[in-house]
């Protein structure tokens, strides 16, 4: 298997710059977080760029759609994790606000990625 498509898409690139951000700013929590909501945070900054490309790998479009829509809800539900982070004060306002534009944007492209596959 040497084709490889969802490499070509700056959206997926975009989303494994953002797992490494995630992961950097991560180490700033407590380490008695590791498992608690630094592993949540983790699995699904990580899903993003997964299901991007697992989506890109598929045969029609109706599945690659369908993956687009997973990696969505993990950009969901680290707004949620997020929200909790700053809540008990593992995040300063500076960090929230870069990891928040960060979501909004690639949510912002995942929208017009499956609006274009879905006419």
């Amino acid at each position: 298997m040497t084709e490889r498509p969802h490499r070509k898409l700056v959206l997926w690139q975009k989303a494994m710059d953002f797992v490494a951000d995630v992961y950097r700013l991560c180490q700033g929590f407590p380490a008695s977080e590791r498992f608690g909501i630094v592993s949540q945070i983790q699995r699904a900054a990580v899903s993003v760029p997964s299901n991007i490309a697992e989506g890109a790998a598929r045969r029609t479009r109706k599945d690659y759609v369908h993956f687009l829509y997973t990696a969505r809800g993990s950009l969901s539900e680290l707004d949620t994790h997020f929200e909790i982070a700053t809540r008990l004060g593992y995040l300063d306002s500076p960090r929230y606000s870069k990891v928040q534009e960060q979501t909004e944007e690639l949510s912002r492209m995942l929208n017009a990625l499956i609006a274009s596959l879905s006419k």
